[in-house]
């Protein structure tokens, strides 16, 4: 059986989940493209309602607390940074495919984890391409 204090953590991540994604759902109601073109606004709504369906279907397993947090925290900075910048898709990262040079030279392994290391919180969910 869970504990009281987990029970009540799980409780209170729910809301907190379903209350980001119930924003989430009304930020693409009211969205606007920034161009100003209807096809780009029903484009990029669509684009927002598929992408929170899809990472909270994604993440709805989850048990791990810090990694709730983590998507919690992924979810309201990339509504952050949508709202600032108008536009709904994830910010480009520019790093070099073996940009990252360690002391011992350039080793693979290490530059792939210096790579994730280095993501920002807010691409977290999507994978390299």
């Amino acid at each position: 059986h869970p504990s009281r204090a987990s029970c009540e953590q799980i409780i209170c991540h729910t809301a907190t989940v379903l209350s980001l994604y119930r924003r989430v759902i009304r930020i693409a109601r009211t969205w606007q493209a920034q161009s100003g073109v209807t096809s780009d606004t029903e484009t990029e709504r669509k684009y927002i309602v598929q992408e929170a369906r899809t990472l909270f279907r994604q993440n709805q397993q989850l048990t791990d607390q810090e990694s709730i947090k983590k998507c919690l925290e992924e979810c309201e900075a990339r509504i952050e940074i949508g709202l600032h910048y108008r536009n709904p898709y994830p910010r480009a990262t520019y790093l070099p495919p073996l940009g990252l040079a360690t002391q011992k030279g350039r080793k693979l392994r290490a530059q792939q984890r210096l790579r994730k290391q280095a993501k920002p919180i807010y691409l977290q969910s999507h994978d390299e391409t």
